[in-house]
């Protein structure tokens, strides 16, 4: 049940001492602690969202751009509006695991990412890394994914502090359609 900021505290019989926290219930993010519909294997078949998600339409998967080797997909738990991921098309887990071409569109898919976000969203800086591994964090560590997460100046405020929970302020599907229409176009020669 959500309460609005102004409500009186909830009222808690029997199961100790009222306190003054209003909740902001999102169960749907449960799916994502409890790691469901996380691949169990090398790839599409075994569940992998990275290996099926070229297979949609970008507007069902999400996807804001593809190159010949990586895409760009907006991430479905953004920490912050216009989170993006560059993926590679093929299954791998680890960053050595990448080819040459490969790597190299992954850095140059990331570039534009950074382009398309200031210019769409006015970013003033940003997170970009990869999480290697469970153990590192990575959601999904059976398919490699660099993560793009645009930042502004005050930007954190109050919300994920205390009450750990984040504010978005637009739809997936209309931040993917932004980031689309602001997605640089390839440099001439580049093979995209």
């Amino acid at each position: 049940m959500l309460h609005s900021m102004t409500s009186e505290p909830e009222l808690q019989i029997g199961v100790g001492t009222a306190d003054a926290f209003q909740r902001l219930w999102t169960p749907h993010r449960m799916a994502y602690i409890q790691g469901e519909n996380k691949p169990t294997g090398p790839g599409a078949q075994d569940g992998c969202p990275f290996c099926t998600i070229p297979g949609k339409s970008d507007e069902d998967g999400l996807v804001v751009a593809r190159g010949t080797h990586v895409y760009a997909v907006l991430n479905l738990y953004p920490y912050n509006g216009g989170h993006l991921m560059v993926v590679p098309y093929r299954h791998v887990a680890d960053y050595t695991d990448l080819d040459h071409d490969e790597t190299v569109e992954l850095g140059e898919l990331t570039k534009s990412a950074m382009t398309a976000l200031r210019a769409a969203s006015g970013a003033q800086g940003f997170n970009i890394g990869m999480n290697q591994g469970s153990v590192a964090g990575a959601g999904i560590a059976a398919h490699l994914h660099q993560h793009v997460v645009p930042r502004w100046g005050g930007d954190t405020n109050f919300m994920p502090v205390v009450g750990h929970t984040k504010v978005l302020p637009q739809l997936l599907g209309d931040t993917r359609r932004m980031l689309a229409d602001a997605w640089p176009a390839p440099a001439a020669g580049s093979g995209e």
